[in-house]
């Protein structure tokens, strides 16, 4: 039986942390970080219970069901469950975080030497789509090339940025913005939730699966213990990302006290502390993270589809590397403005599926209480998606009274109260059942 060695699991590890360090990680716990001011270590610690703990949490859940999101939603039924599994590769896929990687890591590495125009950032999407499919069209490949060469370049430079933000910050940590002095843990806590790393989880649950099996693993026990070791490396790395990031923010304010979201602080610091060659360590990192996260999306999205449909791995990859190619050339403020709404009406299915997977132990039936818990959250999901995208006038007045609706998160009651009443249910019907 063959078993990783501790530099392989380490590679894995390395690997995982790489698929989830996307822009949007790192460009979010900065302006965080800003806002929280005084309040900052609450704050820290509210986005890291969601932008840490929900994708291990996914990642545990995948490696106890041995399988891909087919395995978490098979008591939903064959037919709710593949929609639900098409609905988040294709957001999470080529219709928009793809895409978004290549436009985000354009802007904010490439733009400020070429200019925001057309032509510069075609030609830099095509380079940077040429690299991913590259990578991601041998996925068995995916460990080596990723996790112990590109993974240990983005950790040097990541090394180097939060160093800087430790032992030479721009000034003290500054005052607590209006919006974290009430409550900073749970203003934190939706920040993390912004993030949709644990969409991002359910798409490269299977991808880290995948790649402990093209090491020769086969044992499902085996397969289940390293994939939670490959995610408990790569959520302590992305902690302490995370709360440099924040410590970086805070203590900002001085610098850039203006700025308008976590790309311009960033910028701001790394020229402040570096100059032109901090612009330059900027667009390696942001570079480097957007191009991983972009291979391990293309990946779990061929071997997704490849599985779904009668196409090959290599026919998918293509073809949605090249859609990816056309969206990304439409331009990050368009692109952002169809995707979030979208996003933020996916996020409470999957952090549901997730929950109801890893209490599974708890159900006599499991479908008795997937298919109502699922459904409501569907029905307030898609409430807060239309109310993100801005469409309030056909939103009940009913929902936006409920508590968090303001904050996107008006699903959590409703779909608590329905758990409850559905795990009675199952509990009452079950032990009727076994009485006959």
């Amino acid at each position: 039986m063959t078993r990783l060695k501790g530099l392989d699991l380490l590679a894995l590890g390395f690997m995982t942390f790489a698929l989830f360090l996307g822009a949007g990680n790192i460009i979010f716990p900065p302006s965080a970080g800003m806002a929280a001011g005084q309040s900052l270590w609450f704050a820290a610690l509210g986005f890291l219970l969601t932008g840490v703990g929900l994708p291990l949490l996914t990642v545990v859940a995948l490696a106890r069901v041995g399988g891909g999101m087919d395995r978490l939603t098979a008591p939903l039924g064959r037919g709710a469950g593949t929609l639900l599994a098409v609905a988040v590769y294709l957001a999470i896929g080529p219709l928009f975080a793809t895409p978004r990687t290549a436009v985000v890591s354009f802007e904010m590495g490439i733009a400020p030497f070429t200019g925001n125009a057309a032509v510069p950032l075609f030609v830099y999407t095509t380079l940077f789509f040429s690299a991913t499919l590259f990578l991601a069209v041998n996925p068995g490949q995916l460990v080596n090339r990723v996790g112990k060469f590109i993974t240990p370049v983005l950790l040097a430079a990541l090394l180097v940025l939060g160093g800087a933000a430790v032992f030479a910050p721009a000034g003290d940590i500054g005052v607590t913005a209006e919006s974290y002095r009430s409550g900073p843990l749970l203003k934190g806590f939706l920040e993390g939730y912004l993030t949709m790393d644990t969409l991002g989880a359910l798409v490269f649950g299977i991808v880290i699966a995948t790649a402990i099996r093209d090491r020769g693993v086969s044992s499902p026990a085996l397969v289940t213990r390293y994939s939670m070791v490959a995610g408990a490396i790569a959520a302590l790395g992305l902690s302490l990302v995370y709360l440099t990031l924040f410590y970086l923010g805070a203590t900002s304010q001085g610098i850039a006290g203006e700025a308008q979201n976590g790309v311009q602080i960033l910028t701001t610091y790394v020229q402040h502390t570096f100059g032109t060659t901090g612009s330059l360590l900027l667009a390696i990192v942001i570079t480097l993270a957007c191009l991983t996260t972009a291979v391990g999306l293309t990946t779990a999205c061929g071997e997704f589809f490849s599985g779904l449909m009668p196409v090959g791995y290599r026919t998918v990859v293509v073809v949605f590397t090249l859609f990816s190619l056309l969206v990304a050339n439409q331009g990050l403020t368009q692109l952002i403005s169809v995707s979030v709404p979208v996003l933020v009406g996916l996020y409470p299915l999957a952090i549901m599926l997730v929950a109801l997977n890893l209490l599974d132990r708890c159900w006599v039936s499991p479908s008795r209480v997937f298919v109502p818990v699922m459904a409501v959250t569907l029905v307030f999901g898609v409430a807060d998606g239309l109310s993100a995208a801005g469409f309030t006038d056909l939103v009940p007045v009913l929902f936006t009274k409920l508590p968090l609706a303001a904050q996107s998160m008006g699903w959590l009651v409703p779909v608590l109260v329905t758990l409850v009443i559905a795990f009675a249910m199952d509990r009452l019907v079950g032990e009727r059942r076994l009485a006959t």
